[in-house]
């Protein structure tokens, strides 16, 4: 069955490109203060080796302007800047070579300043991210809906869309993020079915890293697997780079994004007869270390019941029984290998598999 796709126009974020087509990327936001370049250029580092392909940083202050230039100079990947409340900051953030903007229709002011921030962006070929968030929707738009209902976020990315096509500017990209993970998979469902316009897909204010992670991989998964997304950040209440390290997670779950190892493993039960916790362990550890790229599936599986057949039908797998293991290759045995060995003989073989890849 072919997986779907959701046909949106593509914008492109300095060498990334977004949407038409391409595949989807990876965002994160630093947490260091963004006047502090050398911080905000090792954290961006970080997040760039962690798989980030896109990050932002915030510019609350007139010092966070002032460095942008630098950091745009010596990042190596694409800046963000994400701008509320002061529109000259992001007419500034642009002059400094940022390679995209973030704005908050809600907070940005009158409309004459956000049309000379287009005006701006468009002369610049610098795409736009209309922002909107539901802690803070415009005051018309609560009065109307009363809460920020599906409805009201789409009706206030609407509103500022059509702004931008008023002044033919069609570089954006929009999302339309909520706390409440059902709300927030209605409202970009709505800007689906009507627009083509790249989506950035979030829930904000997700939580910390497990709750975070849990609400963020339905919400993001949800629309993924609906062919639904261009672009994804998942946002929890801990270090950035565990945000890019879900993101791919969410990505891998659902065969998208950069090639890689994803790891099946049975949930363990009574008919276990080897210590499956302590492999499956070592196994994700020295696969996340190592890096692989290539595209596999590995299956850990802990009894005969559905062991071989997950196993066998994974590209790579083992199937335990009592203190040893079926070490699976393309769905045939190709050794037995003793408990102590499984992890070392799983690496082994995924080492040597480009080689031996058809």
């Amino acid at each position: 069955m072919q997986r779907p796709r959701r046909i949106s126009r593509a914008v492109h974020v300095g060498n990334v490109q977004i949407g038409g087509g391409a595949p989807v990327s990876v965002q994160s936001m630093t947490v260091s203060k963004t006047h502090d370049v050398a911080a905000t250029l090792a954290e961006i580092d970080g997040l760039a080796k962690a798989g980030a392909d896109i990050v932002r940083v915030a510019v609350p202050r007139p010092e966070d302007v002032a460095a942008l230039s630098d950091i745009v100079q010596g990042s190596p990947v694409p800046i963000v800047a994400d701008i509320h409340f002061n529109y000259q900051y992001a007419l500034k953030a642009i002059e400094a070579g940022c390679a995209k903007i973030r704005i908050n229709p809600g907070n940005i002011g009158k409309p004459e300043w956000e049309q000379e921030v287009l005006l701006a962006a468009k002369a610049k070929g610098v795409p736009i991210r209309i922002g909107v968030n539901s802690g803070s929707l415009e005051r018309d738009i609560m009065d109307k809906y009363g809460y920020p209902q599906p409805e009201a976020l789409f009706e206030s990315a609407m509103r500022h869309i059509e702004i931008c096509h008023k002044h033919d500017y069609h570089d954006i990209i929009v999302s339309v993020k909520h706390s409440d993970v059902f709300f927030m998979i209605q409202a970009y469902r709505l800007l689906a079915e009507r627009t083509d316009i790249p989506l950035h897909l979030g829930v904000t204010e997700a939580g910390t890293w497990q709750t975070g992670s849990i609400k963020s991989a339905i919400g993001i998964g949800a629309l993924l697997a609906d062919g639904i997304g261009d672009t994804i950040r998942v946002s929890l209440t801990t270090e950035s780079v565990k945000e890019v390290e879900i993101a791919h997670q969410i990505l891998k779950s659902l065969r998208l994004g950069r090639p890689g190892v994803n790891i099946i493993a049975c949930p363990t039960c009574g008919r276990l007869e080897v210590d499956l916790f302590k492999i499956a362990e070592e196994v994700e550890q020295a696969v996340n270390a190592r890096k692989f790229s290539k595209n596999l599936n590995v299956a850990l599986m802990g009894c005969a019941v559905n062991g071989p057949g997950e196993a066998a039908g994974a590209d790579l797998g083992v199937a335990c029984g009592r203190g040893r293991a079926h070490l699976f290759k393309r769905g045939e045995v190709i050794r037995t290998v003793e408990e102590s060995q499984i992890v070392e003989a799983i690496l082994e073989t995924i080492e040597d598999w480009e080689e031996e890849a058809v």
